[in-house]
């Protein structure tokens, strides 16, 4: 589902971010990126849903070979991939139908297909009777809620979380987990960036760790590994 080969980057301002990275991820894996700040993790997620170009080496995302993709097709890849990021990046001024139902339109979906995809995510996330709110009515764990419906609305094959238990309380972030494990048990690899170590150690999924922009450990049912 996800390949790298030798992946290198390297910023303008000369900061290299990536020094040879080698990562194979299979269909419906569950994987924790974990490192400490600065260690290439946010740049390694970026480089999947093409936010980033790497400097070097080879990128494939399901069928797609992003080496030599032109930029008109970055919105198919993404298609394929949902995106969760900590501040939950909710449009402000729409409801939480509103905001995950923006992302089927802007692939011009039917509006009887957004209707009854849009109501089945928000029916599993546990929000079907918050729909019409906005996000300023939601509480923190509900607008990441609101976030994970929008990333899974159209069935993507890979979502990835960038820290998405970092703004929330213990209680919360554990139900949160529990979704994402709901949403990995129906097939889809997430692939998560986290500095929770007691969900990493207590969830015995892979772990992939970043040090210093290289990989220090691939490891199946693997820990956190660092002091916090």
């Amino acid at each position: 589902m996800i390949l790298m080969q030798d992946i290198y980057k390297t910023y303008k301002n000369g900061v290299t971010a990536l020094n040879g990275i080698n990562i194979n991820i299979d269909q419906g894996e569950f994987v924790y990126i974990v490192g400490p700040s600065g260690a290439g993790k946010s740049t390694f997620i970026k480089l999947m849903y093409r936010e980033e170009k790497p400097s070097k080496g080879k990128i494939i995302i399901g069928e797609k070979d992003l080496s030599d993709l032109k930029e008109k097709h970055v919105p198919f890849l993404r298609r394929d991939i949902g995106v969760i990021f900590q501040d939950f990046k909710l449009l402000p001024k729409l409801t939480a139908y509103e905001n995950v139902a923006f992302a089927l339109e802007v692939i011009e979906e039917s509006p009887k297909v957004i209707r009854k995809q849009v109501m089945e995510v928000l029916e599993m996330v546990g929000l079907k009777n918050k729909a019409r709110m906005i996000p300023t009515e939601l509480s923190g764990g509900e607008q990441q809620r609101v976030s994970i419906a929008r990333a899974i609305v159209n069935k993507p094959r890979i979502v990835i979380a960038d820290e998405p238990t970092g703004n929330l309380d213990p209680e919360t972030s554990w139900e949160i987990m529990e979704l994402f494990e709901e949403i990995n048990a129906r097939g889809t690899t997430i692939i998560m960036a986290t500095h929770s170590k007691e969900i990493v150690d207590r969830k015995k999924k892979r772990v992939i760790a970043f040090e210093d922009g290289v990989i220090a450990r691939d490891e199946q049912r693997g820990e956190y590994g660092y002091e916090v």
